[in-house]
């Protein structure tokens, strides 16, 4: 029974060819996928909040990683001065804790919300040019 088992793998080796160049090349297929699913878009995503954060101007609405609601003030190097709340009490917090720039996200959403608008007239002015072509054709 063993000297059947021996044969069997030994068989099974010498069929698969190298079994170290096999493992070495799933390996490294496997840290490309990492790359492409996983390390790729996070580091995107860290350049653009860091770009956020630079772009921050006096009087934006910002969210802070703590969920914590305010107006920019002030703004220096490393920290802002914001101010919160009903009795608009001021807090300085770091720049890497802003999460969101709700007046950002505004703006780019208007301007996406125009550019689709004007995407579609023109659209339709092409569809309304090329059905009064098709008119002066047909007399």
């Amino acid at each position: 029974m063993f000297s059947f088992v021996t044969i069997m793998t030994d068989n099974v080796a010498a069929q698969a060819g190298s079994p170290g160049l096999l493992s070495i090349g799933m390996l490294l297929l496997m840290l490309v996928a990492f790359y492409f699913i996983l390390i790729r878009p996070q580091r995107k995503k860290e350049k653009k909040d860091a770009e956020m954060r630079k772009n921050i101007q006096v009087g934006d609405e910002i969210v802070t990683a703590g969920g914590i609601v305010g107006i920019v003030c002030k703004l220096e190097e490393e920290t802002l001065v914001i101010e919160t709340g009903g009795d608009r009490s001021k807090l300085r917090i770091k720049r890497w804790a802003v999460s969101q720039n709700i007046d950002a996200e505004k703006e780019s959403a208007a301007a996406a919300a125009a550019a689709k608008s004007a995407k579609a007239e023109k659209a339709s002015k092409t569809k309304k040019s090329d059905e009064k072509a098709v008119g002066i054709e047909k007399d």
